[in-house]
């Protein structure tokens, strides 16, 4: 019985990375994609004009 012991937390852990990894193939894309894209360039966008503001108060 100790390899049961022995192998069991491996393959517990082995078993929930695949289900991790399958999750998040599975919600990439979709109907969401396009709504997390918009986000996602929004906030670089608000990162961007803030350091190009930050960067020109600086110099005073």
């Amino acid at each position: 019985m100790d390899y049961v012991s022995a192998l069991l937390p491996p393959v517990v852990m082995a078993s929930f990375f695949t289900a991790l990894i399958v999750t998040i193939v599975r919600t990439q894309g979709g109907p969401n994609k396009a709504k997390e894209d918009a986000f996602v360039d929004a906030a670089l966008a608000r990162a961007a004009a803030g350091s190009r503001s930050d960067s020109g108060d600086s110099g005073s």
